[in-house]
């Protein structure tokens, strides 16, 4: 690739070794930019912007460096759909090395072809209800539902996620429907809130909107998987 007929986009950091970002060990390229304001989002800084203008090229060049001990990249951020045309050419020229790529998306953005570039689209599912996926995200839900919609109809391996944030996500209802909605994952993670994000709002002179919820302990973790599981079930 020319470097005068690059791709740039920003890239807010990239962890060589992440553990949590789908299977195996992965390199995690965090993207900036998003349209939602999540009111629990730990990645503040990443969600309005800023970082380092990177090329495409310089992108899959990085990651390339950790190969030999991952097992594939994932691309997150904020929202990597956000930068369609960049993070389209890191997927595009990773998945031609055949090196195995996720998406770590909220669906706030609907890209089908982004989404038939990925190995793996593990969908951050933040609330059932609409009304309610709203006021937690300032963005409606749609795109998150479409998104869905359209791994299931064309078969695309995807993960179903969602943080349990109490009084907000951890009610019957939601994780019954959440259940319904998963049907046809690999996997889903229901994972705890914490309050660790709260420091990065305030460096950026943001008030926290959810300051004083408590973070989601194990014994609300435990009665939440054993609700999923009751759902997912069928009973």
């Amino acid at each position: 690739m020319n470097k005068e007929n690059d791709i740039y986009g920003c890239v807010h950091s990239i962890e060589p070794v992440g553990a949590h970002d789908g299977p195996g060990l992965r390199t995690v390229v965090f993207l900036s930019g998003c349209p939602m304001r999540c009111k629990y989002c730990h990645n503040p800084d990443a969600a309005v912007g800023g970082g380092a203008r990177m090329s495409a090229k310089e992108v899959v060049d990085r990651c390339l460096k950790d190969r030999a001990f991952t097992n594939g990249v994932t691309l997150s951020g904020g929202e990597p759909a956000m930068q369609r045309r960049f993070a389209l050419e890191i997927l595009k020229s990773l998945k031609r090395r055949r090196i195995h790529t996720a998406l770590d998306t909220s669906g706030s953005v609907y890209d089908e072809e982004i989404l038939k570039a990925c190995s793996l689209v593990i969908l951050d599912i933040k609330h059932t209800d609409a009304a309610a996926f709203e006021n937690l995200c300032m963005h409606g839900a749609d795109n998150t539902f479409k998104t869905l919609a359209y791994l299931k109809k064309n078969r695309i391996p995807f993960w179903v996620r969602q943080v349990i944030v109490p009084g907000i996500t951890d009610g019957e209802e939601n994780l019954k429907n959440l259940a319904q909605l998963s049907v046809g994952a690999e996997k889903v993670e229901l994972l705890p809130y914490h309050t660790m994000g709260i420091a990065k709002w305030e460096k950026l002179g943001l008030d926290y909107p959810l300051k004083g919820v408590p973070a989601a302990d194990d014994a609300l973790m435990k009665k939440c998987n054993e609700i999923f599981s009751k759902y997912s079930k069928g009973e």
